[in-house]
């Protein structure tokens, strides 16, 4: 613990002596290490902490923010003051009591990274990068990343609430780029990482993962272009969740919603997907990368279920809008670091498991699109609308994965695609990533299982009639 439980009652309470709903004091120290490898050369070797306390007040529904690098009382009692001067009320002061602590929140017994020797990472890369470089000889460039984080928060509010949250991620990353003999040029890609510490990545094979980026990359500098046109579309449970995460889940963030900024506003208790569809986001999932024992704002991670067999059931939110919404904690507030104030943000989401074989649900289409793995994509939250990028997809031919193509969009409009989903696989699978939003970064897991979309606008060459 930085402060003692009677600093931080003191820091509140100057942060509200001029009035004010809701303080806050959040504490950060984060040892971050990194290595990387480009050019069959290590690259990049670091380590640092990195760290400092913000101050929050809330007043009238706005809110007001500072934060110092200072671990001093002094620092922060300066934050404190200044945002107190964004209020003019005369107050005796708000008397605070940290009653509700929860001061042993740490994870079950883990390797910690940051007490792993930095030549195991780096061998780590060393294999991944060779096995990439021994793959085929069209391999012209390779990049794998390692990295760890230990974050340690501590949070205390004029609410009571005081906890200390510790979490720890680790990852592995192959970026691959392939040439041809004609000079076309195509890139592969693949992610390994998890909430967890550095027993994960002796439990996973870097070449596994170098493999998978191998493959992507060779596959498509062979493909032919995708074809253009409304079909068909299964998406593998392997595409990760960029359908649910971008065309879903930021529709369903509280803050989004009260700013009519969501397609799914005011529409609690209604059908708004398919009623084989259901939408969950859970920052308790263990190992997942998103995962948390607390967000950002001392709110315990919760499993939070937002669309049920196709029915609205709520949004995930932050302190903020909440009360602005009147509902319930989602525990859903979460920030990049001390320097940014908390807003609404997903965890781990995902589309639920369904009873269809996945195996049966590509043999019931004659012709169609197989989307393996998805990439990037862009999506407008107040209309639903999307256009997402496929790195690795197949056409399906009498109920057959049959060849590659490459260059493929898939276009469309969220909650549509949602409601007309016929087919839920029994199967699921995990993406990691970094959200954006309002300038600021997360860890993220989105997932799925193997969906159908009867008709959805295929982008890529369109082909001239005879």
């Amino acid at each position: 613990m930085t402060f003692s439980k009677q600093q931080l009652e003191r820091l509140l309470g100057v942060a509200l002596e001029r009035g004010g709903d809701f303080a806050e004091i959040y504490v950060e120290k984060k040892s971050v290490n990194v290595c990387s490898m480009e050019e069959k050369k290590v690259e990049d070797v670091s380590s640092g902490t990195v760290g400092g306390v913000g101050v929050r007040l809330i007043a009238n529904d706005q809110t007001y923010y500072a934060y110092t690098s200072e671990f001093t009382f002094d620092a922060v009692e300066h934050c404190a003051k200044t945002v107190a001067q964004t209020q003019n009320q005369e107050t005796s002061g708000a008397e605070i009591n940290l009653n509700k602590a929860n001061l042993n929140k740490r994870p079950a017994s883990v390797i910690a990274p940051d007490k792993v020797e930095m030549d195991e990472k780096i061998n780590l890369i060393k294999k991944a990068d060779a096995y990439s470089w021994s793959r085929d000889e069209r391999i012209v460039q390779v990049k794998v990343i390692y990295g760890d984080v230990t974050q340690d928060v501590e949070i205390a509010n004029s609410d009571g609430i005081h906890i200390l949250d510790t979490r720890i991620r680790t990852k592995l990353i192959v970026q691959i780029i392939a040439q041809d003999d004609e000079g076309n040029i195509q890139s592969g890609y693949d992610a390994l990482g998890a909430s967890a510490g550095f027993e994960f990545m002796r439990s996973n094979d870097p070449e596994a993962v170098a493999e998978q980026a191998v493959r992507r990359v060779l596959l498509t500098l062979t493909a032919s272009p995708a074809p253009a046109g409304k079909m068909t579309v299964v998406m593998s449970s392997e595409a990760g969740g960029t359908m649910v995460h971008e065309a879903c889940g930021h529709g369903l963030e509280a803050d989004l919603v009260e700013k009519g900024l969501s397609v799914y506003g005011g529409k609690i208790g209604e059908q708004v997907a398919s009623a084989l569809v259901t939408v969950i986001d859970d920052g308790t999932m263990e190992e997942r990368y998103g995962s948390a024992g607390y967000d950002d704002e001392g709110v315990p991670c919760q499993k939070n279920v937002l669309i049920e067999n196709g029915i609205l059931k709520g949004y995930m939110n932050d302190r903020l809008s909440a009360k602005k919404l009147g509902v319930e904690l989602s525990g859903n507030g979460r920030r990049e670091s001390y320097k940014h104030k908390p807003v609404t943000r997903m965890t781990n989401t995902y589309i639920a498991p369904g009873l269809h074989d996945p195996e049966e649900i590509i043999k019931e289409v004659k012709k169609g699109f197989f989307a393996r793995k998805m990439g990037g994509g862009q999506v407008n939250t107040a209309t639903g609308d999307f256009v997402f990028e496929v790195s690795e997809g197949y056409l399906i031919e009498d109920g057959k994965i049959g060849k590659a193509v490459k260059g493929a969009t898939l276009t469309g409009n969220g909650p549509e695609v949602l409601m007309n989903i016929d087919r839920v696989g029994n199967d699921l699978g995990y993406s990691i990533g970094t959200c954006g939003k309002d300038g600021q970064g997360v860890p993220v897991a989105d997932a799925q299982p193997t969906i159908r979309i009867p008709e959805l606008v295929v982008g890529g060459v369109v082909e001239e009639e005879e």
